[in-house]
């Protein structure tokens, strides 16, 4: 598969959102103070990893393959399990508002930039991984709801 320098730039950029991601996922793991939280953000990690992987083998001229599942945030049901006081659950607030709109931002892109593809299977890659974003924003917000750390 051959892509433009337009192409070949969107995906450079969507793969340095998607680092972003991977770094933000990290250090926001090691910083979350509820143990649930942790787990969920090392769990987007290895997702926005992914998604970074894929953009690197568009990048090599290769198609990934994609998986038709059931989005991770249907079958996603936190718990109430936040026991900290109540500074460091608004500290895990602020982390969870922020992936939110990182999240929000990069699906955002996703969706802007995929137009511009002439290959309907690198639009079809493009297309489920604006999905994705969209569903680890709804999962780290089912996180909020659980814990009531929601407006």
């Amino acid at each position: 598969m051959k892509l433009n320098q337009k192409e070949v730039q969107l995906i450079t950029e969507l793969k340095n959102q998607e680092q972003l991601c991977v770094q933000k996922y990290d250090f926001y793991a090691a910083q979350a103070k509820d143990p649930e939280l942790k787990n969920l953000f090392k769990k987007l990690l290895k997702r926005e990893q992914n998604h970074f992987d894929m953009l690197e083998n568009l990048l090599n001229g290769t198609v990934p393959q994609i998986k038709n599942k059931t989005p991770e945030a249907v079958k996603y049901e936190p718990k109430a399990t936040h026991a900290g006081d109540q500074k460091s659950k608004e500290f895990d607030k602020f982390l969870c508002t922020d992936v939110i709109a990182t999240e929000k931002y990069v699906a955002t892109t996703y969706n802007n930039d995929l137009f511009y593809f002439v290959s309907t299977d690198v639009r079809n890659v493009l297309n489920a991984i604006m999905t994705d974003e969209q569903n680890h924003a709804e999962m780290i917000w089912k996180y909020k709801v659980a814990n009531k750390m929601a407006a």
